[in-house]
């Protein structure tokens, strides 16, 4: 039980890069780096092709740490679960939401999720601001990460 007890929550990140440059020299740089893994996994007596995939792995490393530089990066924790029953049952939907199958208010509930969920301590007010500001992308995926770490299984049920 003590180890049971001791379980850490889900955790999820979000990362936040505004320089597509770097995103994209990123992204590059590990499809070229998996590629020549691929290659040298093929031909295990090609040292050409080991060379090539190792260089490829060092300029991928130095990507991500470029990006990882140019980033900013939002952790969410999952509720317990009675925190996040609470929380859902302080934003209740309106009449009208309800009857569309709502289960919270999604003008409300949002923002309180993302400052609750926040391992930063991002507060009710700032989460609310960013999901205005943001772009409707950025603030789905800002609502997203905060929304699925709740949703994310650990366990297994196993085959019966």
């Amino acid at each position: 039980m003590a180890r049971l007890r001791s379980r850490a929550r889900p955790q999820k990140q979000l990362r936040v890069c505004d320089d597509d440059q770097i995103r994209q020299r990123f992204e590059v740089a590990e499809q070229t780096a998996h590629r020549a893994r691929l290659l040298a996994e093929a031909s295990p007596d090609d040292e050409a092709a080991a060379q090539r995939a190792a260089d490829a792995e060092a300029a991928a490393d130095v990507a991500r740490a470029a990006l990882d530089d140019a980033s900013d990066v939002l952790t969410f924790r999952a509720l317990a679960r009675p925190v996040l029953e609470e929380l859902i049952t302080e934003h209740p939907p309106t009449e009208s939401q309800g009857a569309e199958g709502a289960i919270f208010n999604p003008d409300t509930f949002p923002a309180a999720l993302v400052a609750a969920a926040s391992f930063d301590g991002m507060s009710e007010a700032e989460a609310a601001e960013l999901l205005s500001t943001w772009s409707a992308p950025d603030a789905n995926l800002l609502w997203e990460a905060a929304w699925q770490v709740q949703q994310e299984s650990r366990v297994d049920l196993g085959k019966g």
